[in-house]
């Protein structure tokens, strides 16, 4: 490395560090800046194998305050006394209920449901995987319910919708009720960079899904964010540069019995990069 680039590399592995060190302390984490237009949100798939009470006390811990529940959390056929309940709880903790999925939809009683769901849940957005051939009344009901639905591509291995590309061609003439949550682990899997990808398909990108991954084929796996192939600082600049909006969610895949400490330190490596640019 020059020494421009050994400098930049150890303030932001610094910056990490720093992050990482309030995590555990339980501080005040660094706030939103005015120049950062996006939140740092949580998929609660990160805590699948726990319970509400500790998904929410793992999530507040992290200083995230924007969740997406997985099914996990909140039974899709959850009724509405069930859906209320959780919602008092989730406001109790100070966290804002913002989405939900991914959610599978193969039939019309599935679109039917993630929409009642999400509606009686105050969401504003449904990470989805419709069928194609269910799109034209996935475009109906979102617009019917207003609420935005980000289709999530899930790799080289899904025949669905494996690139934010292939969302992307089938969205891009349908309601902007319709976008894409992109999941730049399995971006990078199926080998595009999601920098690219963000910059590319901007004006559907709705939600993301931030995770690493330890190779840029179908062969990679999920790791703590900033030690895999994906090139972080360039993906959050390209965020802030083309105005995301969204929330920038991590699905912390890896350690599924014990997520916390490589979920604090992906939080805070995304922290101190955002911190340095």
């Amino acid at each position: 490395m020059n020494n421009k680039t050994r400098r930049d590399f150890f303030k932001i592995a610094g910056a990490g560090i720093a992050g990482s060190a309030l995590l555990s302390l339980n501080a005040p984490l660094l706030a939103k800046s005015k120049n950062i237009p996006f939140q740092i949100g949580m998929a609660s798939y990160t805590f699948r194998k726990f319970n509400l009470e500790d998904t929410l006390a793992m999530t507040k811990r992290l200083g995230i305050k924007e969740i997406a529940f997985k099914s996990f959390h909140l039974p899709l056929d959850s009724s509405e006394n069930k859906i209320m309940s959780v919602i008092a709880r989730v406001k109790t903790a100070g966290l804002d209920l913002y989405g939900g999925g991914v959610i599978y939809m193969k039939n019309e009683n599935d679109v039917n449901q993630a929409f009642d769901y999400a509606k009686m849940a105050g969401m504003r957005i449904i990470i989805g995987v419709p069928e194609h051939n269910l799109l034209p009344m996935v475009e109906k009901k979102a617009k019917e319910y207003n609420i935005k639905v980000a289709i999530h591509n899930h790799g080289p291995n899904d025949k669905r919708y494996p690139t934010p590309g292939s969302v992307y061609k089938l969205i891009k003439n349908l309601d902007k009720h319709i976008g894409l949550c992109m999941d730049i682990g399995h971006t990078m899997r199926a080998g595009v960079d999601p920098a690219d990808a963000a910059k590319k398909y901007r004006d559907r990108l709705y939600d993301i899904h931030v995770k690493d991954v330890t190779k840029a084929t179908a062969a990679g796996k999920t790791i703590e964010v900033g030690r895999g192939v994906i090139d972080i600082p360039k993906f959050l600049r390209t965020l802030i540069k083309i105005n995301y909006k969204g929330n920038a969610s991590l699905e912390f895949e890896k350690d599924p019995n014990d997520p916390l400490p490589g979920a604090a330190e992906s939080v805070g490596y995304l922290r101190g990069v955002l911190a340095v640019i």
